[in-house]
Order: C-alpha cells, then sequence, then structure tokens
C-alpha cells in the first residue's frame, strides 16, 4: 500500500495537473463540520466553476478557518490557488496530505494518482501532436486532459491554438475566454480573442476585447496597435450607417470606401463595404452603378438575400424587370417569409407586363428618375414634332394623332403624383380596363383634343385642321 509521503511527493510532482485531480471525499471530517462549513465549501466549488476565483478563494479561506483538519478545502484552495498561479501558495495546502489518512483515503490517492499518470501521458502526447501540426490529434488528445482538469489554463491556450489552425474559431474563441477568466491578467488571451474577431469581421466585439486586454495593462504594445486599427475601422462603419440612415447615399459610399482602405487584406471587411455600397446605390437610384457592385458581392456571395434585393431594385430602374424577378426569386429560396422580397417580385412583375403595353416614360424619352421640369421639356418638343397639323398625307396625319395622343397621356400622368405613382407600382392611370367608371380626357380619341393648346403659354399655338 502506498504510504503518504509517497502520495505527497507524487502530487507535488504533478503539479498542476495533479491537484485538481484530487476530489477525496472525507467522509470521517463531516462529523466535526458545522453548517457554515458546508455553505463556504458549497459556496466556493460553485463560484470555482463559474471561474470567480477571487470569490472562490474567500470562501475556501472561510472552510479552513471554521474546520483546519478539512482536508478538502485544503485541496480546493490550492486548486484555486494554482488557477491563479500561485503556485507557492498552493504548496503548504498539498503538504496536508501526509497528515494520518486512512486506508480508504490512501485507496482513493492511489487511483487519483493512477489516473493522474494517464494524464501526464496524454499532456505529453497533445505537446508531441502540436509541435508536429498534428493540430486534430493534439485537440482530441487535450480534450480528455481538459475534461478531467477543467481549470488547467495551458491545455485550453493550447487547445485553442488548434482549433485556430483548424479554423473552427468558435472552438477556440471559447477556450480563450474560459483562458482569459482562469487566469488573472491574461493579455495575451484577450489580445488573440480580440484579433479572431477582427478577422471574422466582427469589428464590435474585438474592439470589446482588446479595451479589456488594456485595462489590464494600458502599455501593452501589441493590444494598443491593435486597438488603434479598429477603433477607427469601428467608427467608419458606424459613420457609414448612420449617413444611410439619413439617406446620405454618396457620403455613405465614400465611407465605406474608407473602410476598404484602411483594412484591405480583410475580406469580410471589404465584402461588407462592398455590400453596403450595393445597398446605397441602389437606393440612391444610382442603377447602374449599384448593379455592377452588387454583382461583385453575389461573385463570392450568390446567396445574400439583401444583396439580391438591392439588386433586383436597381434592375427595376433599369427596367429589366426579367433579371429583377431573377434576383427576387432567388432570395425568395432563402427567405420565404420575407414581405419585401414578395412586394418586390409583385411590383418588378406588373411592370414586366406594363412595359410590354405602353411605357409613358419611353414615350417621352426620360428615365424613371426624371423630375417634372424634365418630363414637360420632354413633352413639348415631342408634341411639337408629331402636332398633326404638321402632316398632310392622310395616313402620315393618322399615325401623328395616335403618336401625339400618347405624348399627352404620358405628359398627364407623369407630372401628377398620385397617377405617377400608380404607373410606376405597375398600374395604367389610363388603361380603361384597370380604370372602370373613371372618365379620363383621352378617351374617345384625337377628338378630345379640339381647342387644346399642348404648349399652354408657351409661343405655340398650332390649329387643329380636321373636318
Amino acid at each position: 500500500m502506498v504510504s503518504a509521503d509517497h502520495v505527497a511527493h507524487k502530487i507535488l510532482t504533478y503539479i498542476p495537473y495533479v491537484l485538481v485531480l484530487i476530489d477525496l471525499r472525507y467522509e470521517g471530517v463531516k462529523c466535526n463540520r458545522d453548517g457554515g462549513v458546508d455553505n463556504h465549501m458549497e459556496m466556493g466549488k460553485k463560484l470555482l466553476a463559474a471561474g470567480q476565483l477571487a470569490d472562490a478563494l474567500s470562501h475556501f479561506h472561510a472552510a479552513v478557518d471554521r474546520d483546519p483538519n478539512n482536508y478538502m478545502a485544503y485541496y480546493r484552495r490550492a486548486t484555486v490557488f494554482l488557477a491563479m498561479g500561485k503556485s507557492k501558495s498552493a504548496l503548504p495546502d498539498l503538504s496536508r496530505l501526509k497528515s494520518n489518512p486512512t486506508n480508504k483515503e490512501e485507496m482513493e490517492a492511489q487511483s487519483q494518482l493512477t489516473k493522474s499518470d494517464e494524464i501526464q501521458r496524454l499532456v505529453a502526447l497533445a505537446h508531441s501532436s502540436f509541435s508536429n501540426q498534428d493540430y486534430m490529434t493534439a485537440a482530441a488528445q487535450l480534450d480528455t486532459v481538459i475534461e478531467t482538469c477543467v481549470w488547467d489554463v495551458t491545455s485550453r491556450e493550447m487547445r485553442a491554438e488548434c482549433f485556430i489552425q483548424m479554423g473552427e474559431m468558435g472552438k477556440a474563441i471559447s477556450d480563450l475566454k474560459a483562458a482569459s477568466k482562469l487566469k488573472s491578467d491574461n493579455t495575451p488571451a484577450f489580445y488573440k480573442l480580440s484579433t479572431i474577431y477582427y478577422n471574422l469581421g466582427d469589428h464590435e466585439m474585438s474592439l470589446n476585447e482588446v479595451r479589456e486586454c488594456l485595462k489590464l495593462d494600458p502599455d501593452h504594445k501589441q493590444c494598443y496597435s491593435h486597438y488603434k486599427q479598429v477603433k477607427k475601422l469601428n467608427k467608419q462603419i458606424q459613420s457609414a450607417e448612420e449617413l444611410i440612415q439619413e439617406q446620405r447615399y454618396e457620403e455613405a459610399v465614400s465611407k465605406y470606401e474608407g473602410v476598404m482602405k484602411t483594412e484591405p487584406n480583410v475580406h469580410h471587411f471589404s465584402h461588407l463595404a462592398k455590400e453596403r455600397i450595393c445597398h446605397a446605390l441602389s437606393q440612391a437610384q444610382q442603377a447602374s452603378r449599384a448593379v455592377s457592385v452588387c454583382s461583385e458581392v453575389l461573385q463570392s456571395d450568390p446567396e445574400n438575400v439583401n444583396v439580391l434585393k438591392d439588386r433586383a431594385e436597381a434592375y427595376i430602374q433599369e427596367e429589366q424587370y426579367e433579371d429583377a424577378i431573377r434576383d427576387f426569386e432567388t432570395a425568395a429560396k432563402h427567405s420565404e417569409n420575407d414581405r419585401q422580397i414578395k412586394e418586390g417580385m409583385e411590383r418588378a412583375q406588373r411592370l414586366l407586363k406594363q412595359s410590354r403595353k405602353k411605357d409613358y416614360y419611353k414615350i417621352l424619352g426620360v428615365k424613371r428618375t426624371a423630375q417634372k421640369k424634365e418630363i414637360i421639356k420632354a413633352y413639348r418638343k415631342l408634341a411639337q414634332q408629331w402636332h398633326p397639323d404638321n402632316f398632310q398625307d392622310p395616313a402620315e396625319k393618322k399615325k401623328a394623332e395616335q403618336k401625339f395622343i400618347d405624348i399627352a397621356q404620358a405628359k398627364e400622368v407623369l407630372t401628377d403624383p398620385e397617377m405617377r405613382t400608380k404607373f410606376d407600382h405597375g398600374e395604367d392611370p389610363m388603361d380603361p380596363e384597370s380604370q372602370q367608371g373613371h372618365h379620363h380626357p383621352f378617351q374617345g380619341g384625337f377628338h378630345g383634343f379640339q381647342g387644346f393648346n399642348p404648349f399652354g403659354s408657351g409661343p405655340f399655338n398650332f390649329k387643329f385642321g380636321f373636318n
């Protein structure tokens, strides 16, 4: 049977891995405990599990003070000391194992020591696998170590590095967050967390973590340099979003172009910038530029619903309705209940149907974004050109009549805000089928214009020479 001295020697040899294994249940000690000791032990264990080391330590101190013979209190307190990187403070508590343990205690100690040998073997294997860049094997070996040694910071940090090399950033973040709590003043963990979030494109979380690093050490060179970069980028992105909210789209585009200059090497930020530029250009009705930028984003991210919607809107502005419908259909596959997609699809389909009939913008030769002044100018020019009094041949005069009516209808619809809105949503205010019960001044043919001067008070005055 193993002696108490031998057990103590083995434990001291295997610090810090062995201590976290010792969870001996000293049943005989309970008779000497009062309720306060149990409460302190229970609270200490909960706080230790939550990574609140300083608070846990205070409860284990109290347990030791109340019951100096409580072996578990010493072991727990030693565990906290080791987790805090204070191995010298842990040694006096470890030496308590030499004090006349029972046979049951010795057997449990022997079992734990056997287990500690296996943990030590796995730790050595993990280091070897890590050195050979076999990160998957190393991570698996460290899984077993950490399952037992839940407060072992070194193993967690090594496993986090394995996950980083394997591209499993979520798991790396989880281990580093635990390491930042288990070890006081762990600036390397906060710095690494910040850089991971940054490379993932999460500038806000990156800023939060690097600030934690600087709280611990305001003069930390790596953290301070990284902080300046993240802060600048974060400010640019926030400013750009505020400009979009204020509908100052050109300024937002310029600001996001600045984002790409500030960080040209991280794909997530250039991708975000182009996605938002696509949106801003679409909202600013700069359709051609919007289609170009949106298409660039969709080459690498073909299922991006927001970009598909923005490009569809730009296609509508360009009167490429079939392309708009295709984008809305693709977006709908990935976001079935999106009301914006449904409404956009219906509008594009109405406009496509309308474009195959009469398009008042095309009749006047103006863009959909044309202002009222441009519309009236185009109307006057065309009305002068196609006035029936300009034509003598009966066939040409008849053709001019219809052309003139179309021009006048186009002017009437596009200069009336209510009718123009209806037309822009795919409804023809001059179509008798869709406007039953409403009288339109152009129904009944060209004779509805008799006595009408298409140029108002302008210099033109044409007579209608019909029998």
